[in-house]
């Protein structure tokens, strides 16, 4: 990249920023300003007060220059400390929203991105780059920060600090008459420029070093974010107490961390010492040419003692203010690649079409779905999970996926939420091509209970209107009608009531039968005219199966149900069943019609379970 490129990134950078947390880089900016300038009143006043001794001035006018130095400190120290403490708040609070656009970028993104492993070692790599390395959308405040306080100081220092190189004795003679020469002050100002330069190149190596360094530390901290959320999780406490896991747990961790970590933070200290090490010593030679500088033109008879004061501490500011300034762009610059990255990830087009009709609200459900000889393979995989699946939802039957795990049941449903496109043919909703219409619009007409579903750490009304505001009579009918309602009534807070403790104490722990429970819920509040369940009982103990399966008609009403299990005792109550084996649709109808064909997959997973059947008859 260009370096107007770089800058341009940073520009976008501080931008989004600015959106984000409005008001960060202005209280950063006046901060700074009183926080360098204090130094510079107080360095003024002493010179002015060892100028007034010096000339034996009256012990009056002492007072009152003492007073207003006093006066003066206090106001600059209430008005950095105020606006301090408004930028310290507000880079706190853009510590927590800069991963925002990040989250939000990964919701939006297509379903099959978010599962794709690639799309997680991208975004670990930013995450870990910003706050392990300090590079990415953080560093332009922190740059901005520093830089600010930069160049107030170099500013006030070359402001306080300019007369020394105009100040000249009556008479310009002896030894020393160098330090008048245009020539000499052209050198001096040359060497400040030499100081400058190499600030800048050093900070710019380190940064550059340093985001190659936490490149190959990605791999080892995944490990250590795995390991401590493990840890942390109470609810993995049972399996590692159980099985005694303490030792497995030390062992991986030190073959997986420990050791990498410490050759990481050698690297990282080599780094560290080598480039403050030869800062240190260049801001030491630089200060003590201008310290020499300014003695040897006291000596010389350009100024007086008061001034000899206010130009080393003035000078004594420059070189920190250099150092900063030149600091600060350098990192801006070295900056540009992990911003690239993160502006990148925010920028990668939706690989699915979005389409643009709007689905038709219809009162009576009439909504039609047809898979075309669908044949679907997941990124990356040879083999197809479904092959040349050809079949029609009809509207308001209550239809049963069964086949053995890995048939391709929970594929099809994917394709039909449109999770994925298929690979070859296609799907209709009466009679249009799904990819047409609106996306998010498309997946309002589906409710989904999936095997793997997620109940969070919110309450319980929330969870179930997915939502933060909720009609609260409508969230308990649906529990009520998924068999929740004897639970609901024994809740301390009912609805108000928080699952788990990961924000709250009084968080209620359910069990695994409970949330699939809610999760039902949650489908029926939502009032799709699809209603999907993926194994919505397995968690459910025979009678609360059989109290769900013999209301089911009344709890979907007059949706279109599909239902997926591997018990195949409670699809009988369904008219329609589909049977899968290695991804294709191999048999299709009712449960008395299948089990008359001995030769067919369904004949022998009936009665491959059929004892336990009977036992639970």
């Amino acid at each position: 990249m260009t370096v107007k490129e770089k800058l341009s990134l940073s520009l976008r950078g501080g931008r989004l920023l600015h959106k984000l947390v409005p008001g960060a880089f202005l209280a950063a900016f006046i901060q700074n300003l009183f926080r360098a300038l204090t130094p510079f009143i107080n360095v003024w006043l002493s010179a002015q007060i060892i100028t007034f001794l010096a000339d034996g001035r009256p012990l009056e006018d002492l007072l009152w220059l003492g007073a207003a130095a006093v006066g003066v400190n206090l106001l600059l120290r209430l008005i950095e400390n105020g606006s301090g403490r408004a930028a310290d708040y507000l880079i706190d609070k853009s510590w927590l929203c800069w991963q925002l656009p990040l989250w939000e970028k990964v919701q939006q993104m297509d379903y099959e991105q978010v599962e794709d492993a690639r799309t997680h070692k991208r975004l670990g790599q930013i995450q870990l780059m910003q706050q392990s390395g300090g590079l990415g959308l953080m560093q332009i405040l922190f740059a901005f920060f520093h830089g600010c306080r930069g160049f107030f100081l170099t500013v006030f220092s070359l402001a306080m600090t300019i007369s020394a190189f105009a100040a000249r004795p009556n008479a310009v003679n002896g030894p020393l008459s160098f330090l008048f020469s245009p020539w000499f002050t052209a050198l001096l100002l040359l060497f400040t420029a030499a100081y400058a330069a190499a600030s800048g190149f050093w900070n710019f190596k380190k940064a550059k070093e340093t985001r190659a360094l936490f490149r190959t530390f990605e791999g080892v901290s995944r490990y250590e974010t795995y390991f401590r959320d493990l840890i942390r999780q109470y609810k993995a406490g049972k399996e590692l107490k159980i099985y005694g896991m303490r030792g497995l747990l030390k062992e991986e961790l030190d073959r997986n961390e420990s050791r990498p970590i410490n050759r990481f933070a050698k690297k990282w200290q080599r780094i560290n010492c080598r480039y403050n090490c030869l800062g240190a010593a260049v801001s030491t030679l630089f200060l003590g040419v201008v310290y020499a500088y300014v003695a040897l033109k006291a000596l010389a008879g350009a100024f007086g003692v008061g001034k000899i004061v206010q130009y080393a501490g003035s000078l004594t500011q420059l070189s920190t203010g250099i150092t900063l300034l030149i600091g600060q762009i350098a990192v801006l610059l070295a900056n540009a690649d992990a911003l690239k990255e993160y502006f990148d990830f925010l920028g990668q087009p939706d690989r699915k079409y979005q389409g643009s009709l709007p689905v038709e609200k219809r009162a009576d459900n009439e909504y039609e779905i047809e898979f075309h000889d669908v044949s679907f393979r997941y990124p990356g995989a040879k083999a197809y999970a479904l092959r040349h699946v050809s079949l029609k939802f009809h509207i308001g039957r209550r239809m049963a996926v069964v086949g053995r795990n890995g048939s391709g049941k929970t594929t099809m449903i994917k394709l039909l939420c449109r999770l994925y496109d298929p690979t070859e043919g296609h799907i209709t909703l009466n009679g249009i091509d799904i990819r047409k219409y609106d996306y998010q619009d498309y997946l309002g007409i589906f409710s989904v209970v999936f095997q793997d579903f997620k109940l969070f750490s919110f309450s319980l009304g929330q969870n179930v209107a997915a939502s933060f505001a909720y009609d609260a009579g409508r969230a308990a009918d649906c529990l009520n009608r998924a068999g929740f309602g004897d639970r609901l009534a024994r809740l301390p807070k009912g609805l108000d009531t928080p699952l788990y403790r990961d924000f709250s104490e009084d968080g209620v722990e359910i069990s695994g039968g409970e949330a699939q429970k809610i999760a039902l819920a949650r489908a029926l509040y939502k009032g799709a005219p699809f209603i999907i369940l993926d194994e919505p009982t397995a968690a459910l103990d025979p009678i609360a199966e059989f109290d769900i399966y013999s209301h089911f008609d009344q709890i979907v009403g007059e949706k279109t149900a599909v239902y997926i299990s591997h018990r195949l005792s409670s699809c009988r109550f369904c008219g329609d069943i589909l049977v899968f084996d290695q991804g294709r649709l191999i048999q299709r109808g009712s449960h008395d019609q299948l089990i008359q064909d001995s030769s067919g997959q369904y004949y022998r997973l009936w009665h491959a379970q059929a004892q336990y059947y009977e036992k639970a008859e």
